[in-house]
């Protein structure tokens, strides 16, 4: 079956249908969710492999960044889009403010009636009572441990006995680990293509105009993290070399396409313009051609492979 692209696209018609269809493995497939969404009207369905319970969703975050004014997010199940409730709240709260619209086909969901509305208020009104109950609960169970004689907490990690704080730290390490393994597939090899070419910032920021909420230094933490566990080449820790700022441009334009090579040289352009990266000649405007130079030149010393 014919995918449809990643991205929609910018000059698409308005008040689109798009879909969104996500498994939580590799193993797993969206064609179902896909026939489902295509007889509700989508012609643009985008992708994703993530688990439920985590909120990396570089292509939601891209559908939701691009999405346009009167297009709807169409989804088969609410527990497709949302890890919980406040977390649909979330989403739909940034699709509104982009004057866009949500649906989901087996929930009576659809921001475009007002009874899809009104079970949208409801669903707010019981995640706030959520809030506020476990609160109350939390609150509660202090008040009563503390009229017996025990304080809160775990008594190990508060008296910081050697064994407690070391089944705290091995705890959080492993948690660490397993969120950075979630969502390795989908920028480890972006950091591949540009190291060590390229600086920590360079690279985080070419991965936050793909949905990553990376700054350098956390970005860093997580690469040596996979080198230690011998999941990544640790050339990728080297330091980055000096370099002319037209080679710096040749290899970042380089990674970028190689990154997701159905990008257009507009598209292309219009990230550089948005990473703030200068042209060549030191403008603040791309032009495709430039892109197309620096891509040629790639290829002709190595940096890309031939097409």
């Amino acid at each position: 079956m014919a995918k449809a692209p990643q991205n929609p696209s910018s000059r698409r018609p308005p008040s689109q249908l798009i879909g969104y269809a996500r498994v939580s493995t590799e193993e797993q497939t969206t064609e179902a969710q896909e026939m489902e969404l295509r007889s509700a009207g989508c012609e643009t369905i985008i992708q994703e492999h993530g688990a439920g319970a985590s909120r990396a969703r570089p292509a939601l975050a891209n559908l939701i960044r691009e999405i346009g004014a009167g297009d709807t997010l169409v989804v088969v199940r609410l527990d497709r889009l949302a890890r919980s409730v406040s977390h649909l709240l979330e989403v739909i709260e940034e699709l509104t403010s982009k004057g866009a619209h949500f649906r989901s086909l087996t929930d009576p969901i659809d921001t475009t009636t007002p009874q899809g509305m009104f079970s949208l208020q409801v669903l707010g009104a019981v995640a706030q009572l959520e809030r506020a109950l476990n609160s109350e609960r939390t609150k509660a169970g202090i008040k009563a441990a503390k009229a017996k004689g025990r304080l809160p907490g775990n008594p190990g990690i508060r008296e910081r006995r050697p064994e407690a704080l070391a089944r705290m730290t091995a705890a959080q390490k492993a948690a660490y680990g397993a969120r950075i393994q979630s969502t390795a597939n989908q920028w480890l090899p972006t950091v591949r293509r540009l190291r060590p070419d390229h600086t920590w910032d360079d690279i985080s920021r070419v991965l936050r105009q793909r949905g990553f909420d990376w700054t350098p230094e956390r970005l860093r933490r997580a690469v040596k993290w996979m080198v230690s566990e011998g999941m990544a080449d640790k050339s990728l820790l080297r330091k980055s070399s000096p370099r002319l700022p037209e080679d710096r441009l040749m290899t970042l334009v380089a990674g970028i396409h190689s990154s997701n090579p159905e990008l257009t040289l507009r598209e292309i352009a219009s990230q550089l313009e948005r990473l703030h990266e200068r042209t060549p000649r030191g403008g603040t405007k791309w032009a495709p051609s430039s892109v197309k130079n620096l891509l040629d030149r790639a290829r002709r010393s190595g940096h890309l492979e031939t097409t």
